[in-house]
């Protein structure tokens, strides 16, 4: 008997939908088809921070390869905390974009009820009591998503940004050591 065949004859588990049956039932279940729209529209907004982080990443790289030998002492780290910035400052963008999102779906009542779910949501705290009519159940998750994704792909680029700034350091011998 194979690991599966286990599993199926353990109570409960004999009774699983397959799984076109679970997605036909989920979307059966949201009757909306502006989800889609809202699937579109996150998976953009992933593509467009991937590219304003890969502009913020290259954008560093290149004025830390021009700062390399001059002696300008500081100028890469004051450089690293304005992308640091910048990326934040992209999040932000993006909690506001899912703000407008929800405010044109109209899935909630007021604009700063709006604005903190949108937040909560892309940074995954879930700290708010929301309560979803069951035509937008399935938004927090794809909010949420959209939000680590985000994250990862920002986490990603300041580890390499602060690689290259610790690499830097690393390279440069003291002056006196004979090499």
């Amino acid at each position: 008997m194979n690991l599966i065949d286990h599993f199926i004859k353990l109570p409960g588990f004999s009774s699983l939908p397959s799984f076109s049956t679970l997605f036909s039932e989920i979307n059966t279940d949201m009757g909306n088809s502006e989800i889609w729209f809202v699937l579109i529209l996150a998976c953009l907004m992933l593509t467009f921070h991937g590219v304003a982080v890969l502009m913020i990443a290259g954008a560093f790289h290149w004025l830390d390869h021009k700062l390399e030998n001059k002696r300008i002492y500081g100028a890469n780290f004051l450089s690293y905390f304005i992308a640091i910035l910048l990326i934040i400052g992209s999040h932000f963008v993006e909690i506001v974009a899912w703000s407008y999102i929800c405010v044109a779906l109209q899935v909630f009542p007021t604009n700063p009820q709006t604005f903190y779910f949108a937040g909560e949501m892309y940074t995954t705290v879930g700290y708010g009591d929301y309560t979803l009519s069951e035509r937008w159940r399935i938004l927090p998750i794809i909010i949420s998503f959209s939000g680590i994704f985000a994250v990862s792909m920002s986490g990603a680029a300041l580890y390499s940004m602060m690689g290259a700034l610790l690499n830097r350091s690393n390279q440069n011998p003291k002056s006196g050591s004979g090499f």
